[in-house]
């Protein structure tokens, strides 16, 4: 499938020209039991901090360790360390509970230290998914709070050089991983299913990415390189009917184009693509017919922008869903703030500590940001979406997505086809 690609002028964050160009009990597996608060041992809970941070020009430090989050957001895990005698320190998971009136981290250690490579994937009941490397095995197990200890259920195992996990499931319960081959990428579901580890399917070409495009775990996004070597375009994978692959994007014939988010509700898609002559982040709207854009504020020399949460529930409306992005550059990270109708990118400090690159949006625009620093062991910063206040807008502060001029001919075909045609809102 194809569309065309346009590109928007910008303000920068001062005003002037843009640069040019119920919870399971995890002791029983079966969930019978509800858990109230946090396990003797675990941190001690931190309230949720209201203040916003400011605009600033410095950035504020991060904490590096990877954090997965729910599709919904009740729930983060990562693997974090603890010194142990000898001056050494040892790796173990711990989970986030973040949807209660106060976030709280349970740590998850097991009898012997988590190697650095070992993955972690929080599922909707409480229960952490966690990769090993054995040899040439990866094995999967849940973990889960059992009074003082930490309980595990071992899965199975897959037999593979490299295994991926993907970003959890919308459905909470399944997960799902990639085994990438010279020729095809084996698919996984490596748990949710009834007997362990599950063999899905062999796609064609080397698959990579992983976006969901729903509510329920069904279409999944991935990127395809093809088996002999091309551009690397996005496919949707119908899970609902055997992993069918189809089209998803492709802006020009030769163009690399990666989708990034996806907010099933508005239908909004962030993409990466060098379609415009150069690496550049852009938005496009699910089923629709109008091209691809890619917003000068958006692109910021010498940075990596890379986006990370969508505001859900904006239904039929993907110009007005706020979008948070992680911007790292020389000077350290810094948090940016963007809606598709604004034009403009909003610059904010990160709180100290911030677990980089997570976040959740809430429905009204709160912006929940997880982190932890000397002076708390877990908490969550809460912003919301600056006023746009460029002169250049309209009455009701926000300009057009396209730009004034006409765009260039072209027919671009709607960003979904087979499965994605007859998509129905949730709920």
């Amino acid at each position: 499938m194809t569309a065309c690609a346009i590109e928007e002028g910008a303000t920068t964050d001062d005003g002037g020209p843009a640069e040019p160009e119920p919870e399971p009990g995890p002791g029983d597996p079966a969930g019978a039991v509800a858990e109230t608060g946090p396990v003797e041992g675990a941190p001690v809970p931190e309230a949720l901090v209201p203040s916003a941070p400011a605009e600033a020009d410095t950035a504020a430090e991060t904490v590096l360790p990877a954090f997965t989050l729910t599709a919904d957001g009740a729930y983060g895990a990562r693997l974090t360390a603890a010194p142990v005698p000898g001056g050494d320190t040892a790796r173990y998971a711990e989970r986030w509970t973040l949807d209660g009136p106060e976030p709280y981290a349970v740590p998850l250690p097991t009898g012997q230290p988590e190697e650095a490579e070992a993955q972690v994937v929080p599922l909707a009941d409480g229960r952490v998914l966690i990769r090993r490397r054995v040899a040439e095995r990866h094995t999967f197990s849940l973990l889960y709070p059992t009074g003082p200890g930490t309980g595990e259920l071992l899965l199975g195992a897959v037999e593979r050089d490299a295994l991926t996990l993907l970003p959890p499931s919308p459905d909470g319960v399944s997960a799902y991983a990639l085994a990438v081959g010279a020729y095809a990428t084996e698919l996984w579901r490596v748990a949710g299913g009834t007997a362990g580890p599950e063999h899905v399917a062999d796609l064609p070409g080397r698959c990579s990415g992983g976006v969901w495009l729903d509510r329920v775990g069904r279409l999944l996004a991935l990127d395809r390189e093809p088996a002999g070597g091309g551009p690397v375009k996005s496919v949707a994978v119908d899970l609902g009917r055997g992993a069918e692959m189809t089209p998803l994007l492709q802006i020009a014939p030769d163009s690399d184009d990666r989708l990034l988010l996806a907010d099933p509700d508005s239908g909004l898609l962030l993409i990466r693509s060098d379609a415009p002559g150069h690496d550049r982040l852009g938005w496009g709207v699910l089923g629709s017919c109008l091209p691809v854009r890619f917003p000068e504020c958006l692109r910021l020399p010498d940075c990596s922008v890379e986006p990370f949460a969508v505001q859900p529930g904006q239904m039929l409306m993907p110009e007005s869903c706020a979008v948070a992005l992680r911007i790292d550059g020389a000077a350290g990270g810094r948090l940016g703030l963007w809606r598709p109708s604004g034009r403009r990118l909003h610059q904010l400090a990160a709180p100290g500590g911030w677990l980089a690159g997570s976040g959740t949006w809430s429905r009204d625009g709160v912006l929940r940001l997880p982190y932890a620093n000397g002076d708390t062991a877990c908490a969550v910063a809460l912003l919301e979406m600056p006023e746009e206040t460029d002169p250049g807008c309209g009455p009701s502060g926000r300009q057009p997505s396209a730009p004034s001029v006409n765009p260039p001919m072209c027919t671009p075909v709607p960003l979904g086809q087979a499965p994605l045609v007859g998509r129905t809102p949730p709920g």
